[in-house]
């Protein structure tokens, strides 16, 4: 088994640039997650875009299922922006059946200090592993499927509708 990773962007992959005090976006920082997690089956990494999911247009959302439906794999985590992530998953929700799909990001970004990006990652890893076929979000040590899910803004939490 290959496990496929699709990396879009969001705060998880947002880069601090310390000349101006700005995140943005340069290289993923996939690469390294990967290595750091020690992970003992194959991976296939994939950067379909590099966006902050505020800016994510329909267009995006139908990038992200054109390679999820391109994946020979079975199992599919995908990095995303938490804003937006609702918004993907339902696409992916409505139009896929036979695949496990299970969206992560984080709340503060790879690289800063006490960030919940690696262990979301690892988490979602093992979660789209164990899932049966659908469209998951795994936040936080919780798992919800792609239609029950919504982002409480003021706690900073994803939660059950």
């Amino acid at each position: 088994m290959t496990l496929r990773i699709i990396a879009t962007g969001g705060t998880f992959d947002k880069h601090y640039n310390e000349l101006n005090g700005v995140l943005g976006f340069a290289e993923s920082h996939l690469p390294e997650v990967i290595a750091r997690s020690r992970m003992t089956i194959p991976v296939e990494l994939q950067v379909v875009s590099m966006l902050d999911s505020l800016e994510m247009q329909d267009t995006d959302r139908q990038n992200v299922l054109a390679a999820c439906q391109a994946a020979t794999e079975k199992q599919i985590v995908i990095v995303h922006g938490t804003d937006t992530m609702r918004e993907t998953a339902e696409v992916l929700g409505a139009a896929t059946s036979d695949k496990t799909i299970v969206f992560t990001g984080a709340m503060i970004p790879y690289e800063i200090a006490n960030s919940d990006a690696l262990f979301n990652f690892g988490f979602a890893c093992a979660a789209a592993q164990m899932l049966p076929p659908g469209v998951y979000v795994a936040m936080n040590g919780k798992v919800f499927t792609w239609d029950n899910v919504t982002k409480n803004r003021a706690a900073g939490v994803f939660q059950a509708l």
